[in-house]
């Protein structure tokens, strides 16, 4: 059976998406949670309200770049928004910026690449009240790529800045 590619690239993604959410579902025992205030009210993603899960699942914690480029598209920032009101509402925690290239070009240009995508994050995300002193980045370049092809739905993956919250 012959699946063409915007299909592919759709199911790889739903995939993605279904592994993340459910190795997020597990990464917590059912006891875990005692003690802490808060349990019982979980986010809409699952998540207690202000913890790791609920930014990854309900917030988001990447944006995706165009080819050779470190600006920002309308759907990147909107992303950050969203993670500057979450990171200004639960100020206790520090995050670091990831910046990604695809497999495309040096590893030294690939680094300067995921350098510029970090910091124009950590700009945007300061220009919305993030304390600074809470943000470190750093530049993966071409090396922990998300998608192994060569092929645009894997490049275009690759192409990325990730929020870890700390």
């Amino acid at each position: 059976m012959h699946i063409n590619a915007p299909i592919k690239t759709a199911l790889r993604a739903a995939a993605m998406l279904l592994f993340v959410v459910a190795i997020a579902a597990c990464s917590r025992s059912p006891n875990s949670n005692a003690g802490l205030t808060g349990v019982g009210n979980l986010g809409p993603g699952g998540g207690a309200p202000g913890s790791q899960q609920e930014f990854l699942v309900s917030v988001g914690d990447r944006v995706f770049f165009e080819t050779d480029s470190s600006s920002l598209t309308a759907e990147a920032s909107a992303t950050l928004d969203k993670q500057a009101a979450w990171l200004n509402q639960y100020a206790n925690y520090r995050i670091m910026i990831e910046g990604h290239a695809d497999e495309r070009g040096t590893r030294e240009y690939n680094i300067a690449l995921g350098a510029r995508r970090a910091s124009i994050v950590v700009n945007y995300l300061v220009s919305r009240g993030v304390n600074a002193q809470r943000i470190t980045s750093k530049s993966f370049g071409k090396e922990r790529p998300v998608a192994i092809c060569n092929d645009i739905s894997c490049w275009s993956q690759n192409r990325r800045a990730v929020t870890v919250v700390q």
